[in-house]
């Protein structure tokens, strides 16, 4: 990631400065999520569901998410697929990057120790149906939505940057069903 990011600053002023205001929405996920990350390492979990499609759906949110535009914002290497958008749209592209966040940085200190970045449940585990969790059935999905939506925006190359569509889509439809069923049980 470092090399990735020295990489885009070498050549920042070719990807536009919507890249660099994704580029620092995507720094700012990764603070929020690493404590998390690192606090729940500790987490017994009594119940997981890891299985090839769930693998396969974290891979394909990884690379459409996080690798594939910092490739190509690092390297420039999927330029044949860039697009023009209007200054308006990366700027709404920009703003939308506050709600994201908030929601992001909200939705996993509301979960707690009962965050997990894969169908797991922990010893002890409870539902959360307070904070956002009380307005929003799904304010960490809706908070990724956010993101992917406005990544297309930032990012302007069909490959870097609205790949995550129908990635996240993917994510979305199939994930989710599976992770109620499992809070349910």
């Amino acid at each position: 990631m470092v090399v990735a990011l020295v990489a885009y600053a070498l050549r920042w002023r070719e990807s536009g400065w919507g890249a660099l205001v994704w580029l620092a929405s995507f720094i700012a996920m990764f603070a929020i999520r690493t404590p998390h990350t690192i606090r729940n390492r500790a987490n017994v979990i009594v119940g997981a569901r890891k299985g090839l499609d769930e693998r396969l759906l974290l891979l394909g949110m990884f690379a459409a998410m996080m690798a594939l535009p910092l490739l190509h914002l690092a390297t420039g290497i999927f330029a044949f697929a860039d697009y023009e958008l209007p200054a308006w749209a990366t700027w709404t592209g920009a703003l939308l990057q506050i709600p994201f966040l908030w929601l992001f940085w909200r939705s996993h200190a509301d979960l707690g120790r009962n965050w997990s970045p894969g169908l797991e449940v922990r010893k002890d585990h409870q539902l959360i149906t307070a904070g956002v969790y009380q307005r929003i059935r799904h304010p960490m999905y809706a908070a990724i939505w956010v993101a992917a939506l406005t990544q297309p925006l930032l990012v302007h190359n069909w490959i870097g940057g609205a790949l995550i569509i129908p990635a996240f889509a993917a994510m979305w439809f199939i994930r989710v069903p599976s992770e109620e069923a499992m809070m349910r049980a």
